[in-house]
């Protein structure tokens, strides 16, 4: 299965850049900015501030690696200290 690179053109502080991705990176950015009830230019143009080297595509492709890691971490530990079912009576 292979995924589709897309080039599309992004504004980022009020310079207009293109950015290549593939879908399921931009699918994740665009989710990670909604979920932070920001545009994705605000998330882009956060996400280069923050680069020290790389490209922008790669800083965006660990962005989005590191945020659905974190959260599968996160998910982890609300998983292991939620009380355990076993052993219970009714």
């Amino acid at each position: 299965m292979k995924s589709q690179v897309a080039k599309r053109s992004i504004v980022i502080a009020g310079h207009k850049t293109s950015v290549s991705l593939e879908d399921a990176f931009w699918s994740g950015l665009k989710e990670i900015a909604g979920r932070r009830d920001i545009t994705l230019s605000d998330l882009v143009a956060a996400i280069d501030a923050q680069r020290h080297h790389g490209n922008l595509s790669s800083a965006i492709r660990l962005f989005v690696l590191e945020f659905y890691r974190q959260q599968r971490a996160h998910e982890q530990a609300e998983q292991q200290a939620e009380p355990s079912k076993e052993g219970e009576t009714s």
